[in-house]
């Protein structure tokens, strides 16, 4: 697989509550992609995450309290870019994304036709069965994004990305809270940032549930399209 030469690698993970989930996701990310350097963004966790992180190998930040998705991945953005990481490679820490989602990512950012690749479970075979009122919210997220940059996204909720060094202090200096996957796609957009999908294949969560219910899966697609229509009213931020 051709590499980035002098390229530093950082695998961040957010993390709420996955001490029991962390350390396979972790041996798993190491495996996969020995060269890479682990981040563990521990969100406010009640249970052990930071440590076993920890003895699992990975550097790890521990937020004061809850933050959110958005400023735990935005806090690995500034962390990358102050440590002079040339490539962020993003995971969950449920162990959702298949740890050989890494290399192939990897791969396609070193291509050099793109700034990000996001992982798509739709792309390719990945999806191991997105229950259906969540997969329509994101067919129309994805649809409304695809019309605006003019560009086909089909997985505009994903958590699974690559990106190389000007996207990272792109979103270490802006990077959306609320609802971060979908607003960074268009955040990179307006900002001039080159985005492409690779196939990534998802994995059935291990331990815990989500938080997503099907009422919720609504409420948040109704958010995310009034937070784009807003977005597209800011100021552009510069890559």
């Amino acid at each position: 697989m051709p590499l980035m030469e002098n390229s530093r690698i950082l695998v961040i993970l957010p993390a709420l509550d996955e001490g029991r989930s962390i350390d396979a996701t972790l041996r798993g990310i190491h495996e996969a992609l020995p060269q890479a350097d682990t981040l563990v963004i521990d969100d406010g966790s009640r249970d052990d995450t930071a440590a076993a992180a920890q003895a699992a190998g990975a550097k790890v930040l521990r937020m004061p309290y809850n933050v959110g998705i958005g400023a735990a991945v935005q806090a690995g953005f500034q962390f990358a870019a102050r440590q002079g990481y040339t490539i962020v490679l993003r995971n969950d820490g449920d162990g959702q994304h298949a740890p050989q989602n890494n290399p192939q990512l990897l791969a396609a950012l070193s291509a050099g036709t793109a700034d990000i690749v996001i992982g798509s479970r739709f792309v390719g075979a990945g999806d191991y069965g997105t229950p259906r009122l969540r997969r329509l919210g994101s067919a129309i997220l994805a649809r409304l994004l695809s019309l605006i940059i003019r560009q086909r996204i089909t997985d505009p909720t994903s958590g699974c990305a690559a990106f190389n060094q000007r996207a990272i202090a792109l979103f270490a200096s802006a990077y959306p809270h609320d609802y971060p996957e979908p607003e960074a796609i268009l955040i990179a957009w307006r900002s001039g940032l080159r985005q492409i999908e690779a196939p990534a294949q998802m994995m059935p969560r291990q331990h815990g549930s989500s938080s997503i219910t099907p009422i919720r899966s609504v409420y948040y697609m109704v958010k995310v399209i009034l937070a784009i229509l807003i977005e597209l009213l800011r100021k552009t931020p510069s890559a």
